[in-house]
């Protein structure tokens, strides 16, 4: 089954929302006790969580599951970047070679005709 470039778009902007979550988690644990800022961090992860899960449901009512999960596998790609964006840390090879395998692998699951 040919997956069609809108629903991978739709899946990886789905992954997107849910990597983001690691961010708000991030800034959480970042605060030195529970405070408002912890709080909204918090509920920020838990809200996008939420929004994922919904995300999460419609791709799979449109597609194979083992391509949903291989498509979401493209999470180690955006959770790579969102460090470098919002903490300025640092992308080692290692991280490059990784991430280029998981595309690899995402595409050729992608372009399967069974």
């Amino acid at each position: 089954m040919k997956i069609s470039a809108k629903t991978i778009l739709f899946m990886q902007i789905a992954v997107i929302i849910y990597t983001l979550s690691t961010v708000a988690a991030k800034l959480a644990a970042m605060q030195e006790s529970v405070n408002i800022k912890f709080v909204f961090f918090y509920g920020l992860e838990i809200a996008v969580l939420g929004i994922y899960a919904i995300l999460w449901q419609q791709i799979i009512k449109r597609c194979e599951l083992s391509v949903a999960y291989a498509n979401r596998a493209t999470a180690v790609f955006w959770s790579l970047l969102w460090p470098v964006l919002f903490f300025g840390e640092k992308i080692t090879i290692n991280n490059i070679i990784g991430v280029i395998i998981v595309f690899i692998g995402t595409m050729i699951v992608n372009q399967s005709d069974e």
